[in-house]
């Protein structure tokens, strides 16, 4: 049984912002637009971004699987957290990994990317 692969969004010729397959969703690692924003504003641009990136592929945060979180500190986690459990619901909550990392953009202090059911 074939399982069609579709893509969304492939730019700068690397990568796609979204990839559907097999019932499942992948979104790149997000990283907020305005990088001058602290950890929790950082957050609610990426949060958002999900919204838009999961509706692009009909599906939503309801049927997210899993969450990668890196951040450039892990005292941001709490910020994140503060975003991130009221935006997902109680009702929701994800498998999900937090890892200090050194992120591509040096003002970025959080990235999220998920998986989630088609």
């Amino acid at each position: 049984m074939t399982h069609p692969i579709k893509r969304h969004e492939t730019n700068m010729g690397i990568m796609s912002n979204v990839v559907e397959g097999a019932g499942l969703v992948f979104t790149t690692g997000v990283l907020a637009k305005d990088l001058d924003q602290d950890a929790k504003g950082q957050t609610q641009q990426i949060v958002a971004e999900l919204d838009r990136l999961l509706k692009l592929a009909g599906t939503d945060k309801a049927r997210i699987m899993w969450a990668s979180f890196w951040v450039s500190d892990q005292r941001y986690r709490e910020a994140v957290n503060e975003v991130w459990v009221p935006w997902i619901g109680s009702g929701n909550l994800t498998a999900r990994a937090t890892v200090e990392a050194k992120l591509a953009q040096p003002k970025a202090l959080v990235e999220i990317a998920v998986i989630a059911l088609k």
